[in-house]
Formats: structure tokens, C-alpha cells, sequence
């Protein structure tokens, strides 16, 4: 099969991680087409030994790395989301590991391969990227969970992250009253709770008032899975790596246009 072909379907993603990286579209496709015009002059220089998707990002990066694009400031006068901002803010390894693990849905193992390093260095820099994404959207954060060390083990990783744990709800009635309390910047909740109500009953009465991203942490995706509001766009199944759910903090936070304030 010829190169073409392979790299063919991969780079509609390889765009969208290029726009990412870069802050513009235009920007992005500027340095994918000059990708594509380096394999047409020399087709060995794309790599082998691995997957031709990790293979596409890997060239990419090598080539985005050897310009210094990385180092430029962001174009004057350009509209740029929330999101854009807070890439802007990161430095260069780490914004690469966190949009490739999290952005693209690469295995940590994947990333590592990518831009050929171990994968320790490679959790290492998303742990990194997680930290500076908190430094720039530290938030308070709920906790809606009523196993004591599961709460427990979520605080710490919350923390760590350095954001503000504002309680920690064992019911529907608790985790009303604590939003009535202190209205939070990220919600982490389970389904099912210690007196048999609802997680997700709770998540929506909170999102009938305040507008506020939700990462579910469940040991039922299942009942999630049904259409309804609120969708599950951060879905975290049990038993959980901390790296996932440290990760899904970062992304929900770093995509969430109110990010970057403390909950009132």
C-alpha cells in the first residue's frame, strides 16, 4: 500500500490535532500540507516500525519541533476560545503529550511512541500538562460519592491537582444542599448513592440551576447510555486509574469556557 494511502484516512484527526497545537486552522494545515510535501521528497523518512497513525503524528511532530513553531506567540487579532487561551499557557511537551492523550484518545503507550520517549515520560508530561491546566482554571470542586475511601481517593486526586474540594455528598439531598452552599466549578459524581437515591437525579436538578461541567465516576456506564440529559461526555467507569480521572479533570476544565474562575 502506498503512503498516501495509509496517512489517507488519519488526516482529517491529524488536522484537528494541528489546529489544536497551533491556535488556527490555517495555521495547522499550513505545516500538514508541508508534512505531506516532505513524504513526497522523501518517503523514507516516514516511520515503519510503528502504526501509520502514530506514524502520521510522529512525523508531525518532528517536523512541527524543527521549526520552532512551538516558541511563536499566538496571531494578533485572531478570536480564540477559552480552550485556545489556556493551550497558549502550556509549555510545548506537555501540550503535546495532553492533546494526543486526550484530544486524540492516544494510549499513553501510544504517546510515548509518538514522540519517542518512555512511557513514564510520557504520564509524566500529562500529569504535567493536568498541573498547569490547574494552575490556570483551579476551581472548587464537588464531590457526589458515598463510598467513604472512593470520596477519599477522588479528594487527594482533586487536590492534587490543586483545586478545592468545596464537600463531599453522600445523597441527592446532600449534594442539593452543598451546591445551595457553595456553588462549585466542576462536579465529579457517582450514580448510586447510600441511601438509594440518585447521582444522576442529583447532577440534573444542579445543572437545572447552575451551568456546570460533570465528569461521572460509576460503576454503571449502562445508565448513562440512554440519550437523556445530561449527556455523558466524561464518563469514568469503576474501578478507575487515577490517571483517567486526574486526565478527565484537566480536559473537562481546560475545554469548559468558564474555566479559569473560582465558582461563586
Amino acid at each position: 500500500m502506498s503512503i498516501a494511502k495509509e496517512i489517507a484516512p488519519h488526516l482529517p484527526y491529524l488536522r484537528r490535532f494541528a489546529r489544536a497545537l497551533n491556535g488556527t486552522q490555517a495555521s495547522g494545515d499550513a505545516y500538514v500540507v508541508e508534512m505531506l510535501e516532505a513524504l513526497v521528497v522523501d518517503p523514507s523518512a516516514f516511520p515503519r516500525d510503528v502504526h501509520a497513525r502514530i506514524g502520521v503524528y510522529r512525523i508531525f511532530l518532528k517536523l512541527w519541533s524543527s521549526v520552532g513553531l512551538n516558541t511563536q506567540p499566538s496571531s494578533a487579532g485572531i478570536e480564540r476560545s477559552a480552550a485556545e487561551r489556556n493551550l497558549d499557557a502550556l509549555t510545548p511537551r506537555p501540550r503535546q503529550a495532553f492533546l494526543l492523550r486526550t484530544v486524540e484518545g492516544f494510549s499513553i503507550e501510544d504517546v510515548a511512541a509518538i514522540m519517542e520517549i518512555s512511557a513514564a515520560e510520557a504520564a509524566s508530561l500529562v500529569q504535567l500538562a493536568g498541573q498547569e491546566i490547574a494552575d490556570q482554571v483551579a476551581t472548587d470542586v464537588l464531590i457526589i460519592e458515598d463510598e467513604p475511601i472512593i470520596a477519599l481517593d477522588i479528594e487527594t486526586m482533586v487536590e492534587e491537582l490543586g483545586h478545592t474540594v468545596t464537600g463531599v455528598a453522600r445523597t441527592h439531598r446532600e449534594a442539593i444542599a452543598l451546591v445551595a452552599k457553595k456553588r462549585p466549578g466542576l462536579v465529579l459524581a457517582d450514580i448510586q448513592l447510600a441511601d438509594g437515591s440518585s447521582g444522576l437525579d442529583a447532577v440534573n436538578e444542579i445543572l437545572g440551576s447552575i451551568d456546570v461541567p460533570v465528569i461521572f465516576i460509576t460503576a454503571y456506564p449502562e445508565r448513562l447510555l440512554t440519550g437523556d440529559r445530561p449527556e455523558p461526555a466524561f464518563l469514568i467507569t469503576k474501578p478507575f486509574q487515577p490517571e483517567a480521572v486526574k486526565a478527565a479533570i484537566s480536559q473537562a476544565l481546560f475545554f469548559d469556557r468558564r474555566a479559569g474562575r473560582k465558582a461563586a
